[in-house]
């Protein structure tokens, strides 16, 4: 049997994540054989990560990938922002990506997709459950497409590149120089992350949102006392700021403070001589619309030390 040295635990550690105690209990079970150990750990965290499941998982990371005509956002999230920072994570939420390039948001395809190590995502993601002893969970996944164009991307206070908190999508269709469009498409992409537009364009606005909007405005129209002919036009006015509000190519771009993002995209179209339609966009914000857990973290520390 080998002797269980410092370098053979340090070693096991790299390559798994897992904890020393735990490396050098995986050592001594398997003779010293480190790719035996590696496969013990695997089998004991599988049960281990059962465990984990229901743990909330809101921290993690928003990948992006972008290849010429598509482009994909992913996000997979951890309990703790400490596993973000994570090398491993990080290979494993841009492989992601770039397996939803060609998946698309089929959760279950992108799950079977194959990952550098061999093994699929699920897979992979049951493994890191079980090395570095968080859930994890691959929350969503969106792809969009030109037929012609590109598709830029940009992630807001990047972690490493590709990977951060805030990711975008944006997808410009024309046949104008690539270069300029992909100049246009990360400044719009830049616009997105800072002013989180929740439609494209007023035809694309949600009718249940619009009509909810409106009754709204109506309401605190009539609070007024003005007659009801006025009132039509106190909510048409204030639906236009709704629109300017929340619609894309309504609002004001963030990089001039002036002009409106349908006018900086026609400017562009002019510049280049060839017309440009912004046909989609995307953006993920790391655990929004995620629960998250509220933690007592003095009563945390109290209970692992028995009190």
């Amino acid at each position: 049997m080998a002797e269980i040295t410092a370098a053979l635990v340090k070693e096991l550690r790299e390559k798994t994540g897992a904890g020393m105690m735990d490396c050098k209990k995986a050592l001594a079970e398997t003779g010293g054989d480190v790719e035996a150990a590696v496969d013990w750990l695997r089998k004991k965290g599988l049960s281990a990560a059962a465990k984990k499941a229901g743990r909330v998982a809101a921290e993690g990371l928003v990948g992006v990938a972008a290849s010429g005509k598509r482009g994909a956002i992913v996000e997979v999230n951890a309990e703790t922002d400490f596993v973000a920072r994570n090398e491993i994570f990080q290979g494993l939420v841009r492989q992601v990506a770039e397996g939803a390039l060609e998946t698309g948001g089929d959760i279950e395809a992108l799950k079977g997709k194959s990952v550098a190590s061999g093994r699929t995502i699920a897979d992979e993601l049951t493994h890191l459950i079980a090395t570095i002893g968080e859930n994890m969970a691959l929350r969503r996944a969106l792809r969009l497409e030109v037929s012609q164009g590109i598709v830029a991307s940009y992630v807001h206070n990047a972690t490493a590149p590709g990977l951060g908190k805030i990711g975008v999508l944006v997808a410009l269709e024309s046949a104008g120089d690539t270069a300029k469009l992909e100049a246009l498409g990360r400044q719009l992409a830049m616009h997105v992350a800072a002013a989180n537009p929740q439609f494209l364009d007023v035809a694309s606005v949600d009718t249940t949102a619009l009509d909810r909007e409106r009754d709204v405005l109506r309401e605190q129209a009539r609070a007024s006392g003005k007659a009801e002919a006025i009132i039509d036009k106190m909510v048409e006015g204030r639906l236009r700021k709704f629109y300017e509000e929340t619609v894309l190519v309504e609002q004001v771009f963030v990089i001039d403070g002036e002009s409106r993002v349908s006018k900086i995209v026609e400017g562009v179209a002019k510049e280049i001589g060839q017309p440009i339609k912004l046909t989609g966009f995307a953006r993920y914000a790391l655990g929004e619309g995620i629960e998250k857990a509220q933690s007592d973290f003095a009563a945390e520390v109290a209970a692992q030390l028995g009190r």
